[in-house]
């Protein structure tokens, strides 16, 4: 363009107007700084652990430097997956994705395969040995004399392992420039148990409907379904059972298995078989046949037939779960016939094709025990040793039914000659559902390392379970998921906690869940430590609240009936007393509690003998698992030097205080998370503050119309009678059924 003297600019007005320039560019660089230091954009948890946000600007130039280039091969569905994850990731973290190559040909290459799909991973002789067909190596090294990263295994599955947890090192700010990481997992079956119903309604669900949209499989293939693989195989779960223990017979039809099969073909690059539930009386309901026996030659035939059927239609099927003569589901001894002569009648059918039965220890007979908590072991222990090799025998943590908390089960380390697979629940059914932040890793933890002194001192859960005590090659660790439609897949963000450090500790149950959970908040909220410490912190402490504000001292089972909602220590009557309240908690003038020692029910001595007479004495138990063993008088003598009284009303309101404090520590880092994170954990810790009051006020004005005591000095008066705590009805709540 031409100027004329016209356009031409005073030199006075030219340097006002670089110096207003110079002033907004100031402003400019202000503004964007004091942007840099908000939290993020409004973020709805669908991501989960997995976000990928961008590291800090001088981290992120260095590590791009680091993984400039990206060498992975991409020949097989697990391949492309591993490739597209670690170029979604490096992207999002670095800013920018790293270049792609055949080979590697300048420094900062990242190798990411096995000896057979890469030669120059092949070319470094990496010792693999041990590593197994799901470990992996990462090592910083050189290739052709320039700086690489490498990421090898012994199949596709170890590598996208490996890439997920050399992802995990870089979204938690851990040093990377000197590796040399050997890790393989210790239990072999790392499943999800869905208890999701073909009709999409999920028992003891808290975050909307099942994610499975059977009516629309098998040509529908949500995207989401991908992403519930990416996850799951980003914390190593390697199998995932689609239907409820609870289950319809119709999962088995052949319209069923052609949508099971289109789920698996989605699972299958991330290393997830699938996994069915089994109703036991299939041959009757959908066979035809007029009997269920498993010594029955037809029943024999027509599982036999079911199962080559299955594996035509998904070749990695991975097996059965199995739910029988429980809460009255068919199974065996419907018969006269075993336990063992049911899983085992499976387990033949699938052997040939690799296939395993997970066979659930939580039964209880027809007929009412004088202790529920002693059923699973009297019928099981008498059939160690008769299970088939490819079954396991699925046993939940404790004795009667994801309690708050409970003693280890004392199945564990009494069947030594039978692979013991752990059940844990990731859903909180009798812990406030999703409405209450209680992170389970502490309880995980707490049962994994509690010590049976089966083999001598030193036998801990976590030993049976991985196998090196009884030296059990099949092992297996399960959890009952609470995934469904909601956005953040499991009903509050927190929530989403549990299922991360089930899949962390199935991997390794000697994993630190404190460890566990920084990796989990510096990848879901933020790395700043101010973040970190507060968070970690309230979850460390969230299980021992709820405990507190429910069950404190070993008290179990106090939960409203059918639903599970809210305080019900005086539900009594109905079908079966084991069902009731009052069937646990047994309180009377005298005292309260569940006497199971030698002078009571004697279950103690289901437990090895060290661990009988610590439990099996008032002197030695736990305080945590006194009322679980023991009925103890209301003025019996405690640690504290408070009165048993005193020191349960005590426990309520420091369960309440606790959950107070995780408010107000809450509170201080709204400017620190996201809008709208931060506002539906604040909103869900004022529920759970109003819920712990209650359960508080409620619990305390039923047991002391049996204690008759005052309160001690300080505590409030519940401020109702406990004939309004009784008169409040939840027919809608959530898990009370359809």
């Amino acid at each position: 363009m031409v100027h004329t003297d016209r356009h031409r600019r005073h030199p006075a007005a030219v340097g006002r107007a670089r110096r207003a320039w110079r002033g907004a560019l100031a402003v400019l660089v202000c503004l964007s700084a004091a942007l840099a230091s908000l939290p993020a954009a409004a973020e709805d948890g669908y991501e989960l652990w997995l976000r990928y946000r961008p590291l800090a600007d001088a981290a992120a130039q260095g590590q791009r430097a680091r993984f400039a280039q990206l060498v992975a091969p991409a020949s097989t569905p697990t391949q492309r997956a591993a490739r597209d994850e670690l170029l979604r990731g490096l992207g999002g973290l670095l800013g920018a994705a790293p270049s792609t190559a055949e080979a590697p040909d300048r420094d900062g290459a990242l190798l990411v395969g096995t000896p057979a799909s890469l030669p120059a991973i092949a070319a470094l002789e990496l010792d693999l040995d041990g590593l197994g067909a799901e470990g992996f190596a990462i090592r910083s090294t050189r290739v052709g004399g320039r700086a690489a990263t490498v990421v090898a295994a012994n199949t596709d599955t170890g590598a996208l392992y490996g890439a997920f947890h050399l992802l995990r090192l870089l979204q938690t700010g851990q040093p990377v420039d000197a590796l040399d990481i050997r890790e393989s997992p210790r239990v072999k079956l790392r499943v999800l148990n869905h208890w999701d119903n073909l009709d999409r309604y999920v028992e003891r669900g808290y975050a909307g409907e099942s994610i499975w949209d059977w009516h629309r499989l098998p040509d529908w293939l949500d995207p989401r379904y991908t992403d519930y693989a990416r996850a799951n195989a980003s914390i190593g779960i390697n199998g995932t059972v689609l239907n409820n223990v609870n289950t319809s017979a119709q999962a088995l039809t052949p319209l069923y298995l052609e949508k099971t099969a289109a789920l698996a073909s989605v699972m299958r690059p991330y290393g997830i078989k699938v996994y069915l539930s089994a109703r036991f009386s299939a041959p009757i309901e959908i066979g035809g046949l007029p009997t269920a026996d498993p010594l029955d030659p037809a029943v024999r035939q027509w599982w036999k037939d079911k199962i080559d059927e299955i594996y035509r239609t998904i070749p990695d099927f991975g097996g059965f779960l199995v739910k029988a003569n429980s809460e009255g589901q068919p199974g065996p001894q419907d018969y006269g016939r075993s336990h063992a002569d049911g899983a085992n009648m499976m387990a033949e059918a699938l052997a040939p094709h690799g296939g395993v039965v997970m066979w659930r220890a939580f039964v209880y007979s027809h007929e009412e025990p004088d202790d529920r908590a002693k059923q699973a072991y009297t019928e099981f222990v008498p059939h160690d040793g008769v299970f088939a090799d490819n079954v396991l025998v699925q046993v939940k943590n404790g004795a009667i039914d994801f309690q708050p908390r409970e003693p280890f089960h004392p199945l564990f380390g009494a069947m030594p000659k039978t692979p013991l697979m752990m059940e844990f629940q990731i859903t909180k059914e009798y812990l406030g559902f999703a409405t209450h932040l209680v992170y389970l890793g502490p309880m995980y933890e707490e049962v994994l390392r509690a010590d049976t002194h089966a083999r001598g001192p030193g036998s801990t859960v976590a030993k049976i379970i991985d196998g090196s005590l009884e030296g059990h090659a099949l092992t297996g660790m399960a959890g009952v998921a609470n995934i469904g439609v909601d956005r953040n897949w499991s009903g509050s963000h927190f929530d989403q906690a549990n299922w991360y450090v089930y899949g962390r500790m199935a991997w390794d149950p000697h994993a630190s869940a404190e460890a566990i959970a920084r990796d989990w908040t510096r990848m879901t909220f933020s790395t700043d430590p101010d973040v970190v410490e507060p968070v970690v912190s309230m979850m460390m402490g969230s299980h021992q609240a709820v405990v507190d504000y429910m069950t404190p001292l070993g008290l179990h089972h106090l939960m409203g009936r059918g639903h599970h909602y809210g305080p019900g220590p005086w539900v009594e009557g109905g079908p079966r007393a084991d069902w009731t309240s009052v069937y646990y908690h047994r309180a009377d003038a005298r005292g309260i509690g569940f006497d199971r020692s030698a002078t009571g029910s004697n279950a103690v001595a289901q437990y090895a003998p060290p661990v009988a007479r610590q439990f099996g004495s008032i002197d030695t138990v736990p305080e945590e698992f006194l009322l679980w063993f023991h009925h103890v008088p209301w003025d019996h003598p405690m640690a504290s030097g408070r009165s048993l009284w005193d020191e349960l009303v005590t426990r309520y309101g420091r369960g309440v205080d606790y959950v107070r404090g995780m408010r107000r520590t809450w509170s201080t880092l709204e400017d620190k998370v996201d809008q709208e994170r931060h506002r539906q954990v604040s909103v869900f810790l004022g529920i759970q503050e109003k819920e712990a009051q209650w359960w508080r006020d409620a619990s305390i004005a039923y047991f002391g119309t049996f204690s008759r005591r005052p309160l001690p000095a300080g505590e409030a008066e519940p401020p109702h009678d406990v004939e309004y705590y009784k008169s409040l009805q939840f027919p809608f709540a959530p898990g009370d059924g359809k």
